[in-house]
């Protein structure tokens, strides 16, 4: 199973210079268009599944404005095996 990984964008700070948008290699950035943030600028968000929470977006946007987050891996159990029993004498 891939791993899943999404943002949250800090409005406040998204200025809409779509750095991230060009530079995620899964292709799942784009500005919104239908919204606005404080300051007036047209910020980003996930248009799609496929987000790997590889994290380049927040590495590249120069307003520290996203936060990147990623699903843990489920980890599956292995079956216990049972110890050999030892008697001794009795």
């Amino acid at each position: 199973m891939p791993v899943k990984g999404w943002i949250e964008v800090d409005e406040l700070y998204c200025k809409g210079c779509e750095l991230c948008v060009s530079d995620c290699p899964q292709h799942v950035l784009a500005l919104d268009m239908d919204s606005l943030t404080p300051k007036g600028y047209h910020p980003v968000h996930l248009i799609e599944d496929g987000c790997t929470g590889c994290g380049i977006c927040a590495i590249v946007c120069p307003e520290a404005a996203l936060t990147v987050y990623r699903e843990a891996p489920v980890k599956t159990a292995k079956a216990a095996t049972p110890a050999a029993v030892v008697k001794t004498g009795e």
